[in-house]
């Protein structure tokens, strides 16, 4: 039955049955409403419809006058909303109008321009930011790259500098006190782990042989405490002939020895999780993988100690996902994988030592990029779906606690690196195989 026949037909029964009752029948009244457009202009006159007193009233008048409302309220109807007058959309069809609007999702300011290009394809290097502004991409690949390169945004181009000492992938890069910037560790050709480590001198552009780790691994995080070290912990040190094990334990690099030492293993075995150095000097480690799947845990360690404590567990386990520290002393923890890719995002307070829900990532992703940007806002782009490997990019601001969509990648990456520059924009470089690299800034276009 179309809405006109509809409306007919409650009206005809109400004509036929109406025994002087206050209000309209809801029928009636939902019929007579359902033609009313929805205006600014028409909108005072849809309460007063339904609380006309009848009662005082003949029959005949108000029967009367029940039919002049209803049919001055399709007359109006068809004049404020035309052709929308009659029969619904069809089931299936859009239906145009302000409904449609408000499900756009909300846009940020901020747009992405292609730079240079690197002069290798890369995935799983390192990027540093230099004191200079410019950035070092070092190795990467499936087999491990010793080549390095460097960024200089003043010209947008790429250019080489001087070789690591062992190809690898899947390292750490860590920018010193002093400038110099500590490579460890990673897989090299054969899938094999290493134990070695490397200095970068800026001013040089060379590499110098540093301190062996203690254990080879890979996946590892690396953390700069304030007074200069360097914790790793974690990793893998699986494939080749090293080993087949998920690491709990961890070790310190001193700079002014060049050396390192065994620091107190973590609880938990985990390749890939996040560190995040704390206002307090503390690091918090969260997720990763090993051999029960995507770890929910999350544990602190403490320099001044040297141990490790519990702190409370995610909501769910997840691995690649990202970690990143607010203004406000606050870590936020998005996306990654469980069982499938995630859009769910956690945020931890250290005083409280507890995690909380907030809103969900406008799409699923894992292996993406999380940067804070100077606004305080956080800038995720990328990553993989589970499905395709993506170019969209969203931002996450903690004063209304929402997610919006950004500029999108000019083309998809995932594993790829994310480098804030000295006046705010972010170079993304590599991941997925690429030499295209591109910058964002969060004011433009």
């Amino acid at each position: 039955m179309t809405r006109d026949d509809r409306f007919t037909s409650d009206l005809g029964d109400y004509l036929q049955h109406y025994q002087g009752a206050t209000p309209l029948p809801d029928a009636v009244h939902a019929a007579v409403q359902a033609r009313l457009p929805r205006t600014t202009q028409l909108r005072p006159l849809r309460g007063p419809l339904r609380y006309l007193n009848m009662t005082a009233l003949p029959a005949p008048v108000t029967y009367g006058l029940v039919a002049a409302v209803a049919m001055a309220a399709i007359l109006l109807g068809s004049i404020f909303i035309g052709k929308n007058v009659g029969p619904p959309t069809p089931s299936g069809t859009a239906s145009p109008g302000p409904s449609a609007a408000s499900s756009t999702p909300a846009r940020a300011a901020g747009a992405w321009t292609t730079t240079g290009n690197t002069l290798r394809a890369r995935s799983g290097q390192t990027a540093t930011l230099l004191p200079a502004n410019r950035v070092l991409v070092a190795g990467g690949d499936s087999g491990g790259l010793a080549t390095a390169e460097l960024f200089d945004p003043a010209s947008g181009s790429w250019t080489a500098t001087g070789n690591m000492l062992a190809a690898r992938s899947s390292h750490s890069a860590t920018m010193l006190l002093d400038g110099m910037v500590l490579v460890a560790g990673g897989y090299t050709t054969g899938n094999n782990p290493l134990t070695s480590a490397e200095l970068y001198d800026p001013a040089s552009g060379s590499w110098t042989a540093t301190g062996n780790m203690i254990e080879a691994r890979y996946g590892q995080t690396a953390t700069l405490l304030p007074d200069g070290r360097v914790l790793l912990a974690g990793g893998s040190n699986a494939g080749g002939t090293a080993g087949s094990d998920y690491l709990a334990s961890a070790e310190m690099y001193d700079p002014a020895t060049r050396t390192w030492a065994a620091a107190a293993p973590m609880s938990t075995p985990r390749l890939s999780g996040t560190a995040t150095l704390l206002l307090s000097g503390t690091v918090l480690v969260t997720g990763g993988a090993n051999s029960n799947g995507a770890l929910a845990s999350a544990e602190l360690y403490d320099p001044a100690s040297g141990s490790w404590t519990a702190t409370a567990t995610m909501d769910g386990g997840r691995q690649g996902h990202t970690a990143t520290r607010l203004s406000d002393g606050r870590v936020m923890v998005a996306g990654g994988k469980g069982t499938a890719a995630l859009a769910s995002a956690e945020m931890y307070d250290p005083a409280s030592g507890s995690w909380t829900a907030i809103a969900a990532m406008l799409e699923p992703r894992s292996e993406h990029s999380a940067t804070l940007l100077l606004n305080g806002q956080v800038l995720v782009a990328g990553g993989f779906n589970g499905h395709d490997t993506l170019a969209s990019a969203e931002v996450y601001d903690p004063a209304t606690g929402s997610w919006t969509v950004t500029g999108s990648l000019a083309s998809g990456r995932q594993g790829h690196t994310a480098t804030q520059l000295s006046d705010g924009r972010v170079l993304v470089a590599g991941g997925s195989s690429r030499v295209a690299t591109e910058l964002y800034d969060s004011s433009g276009p």
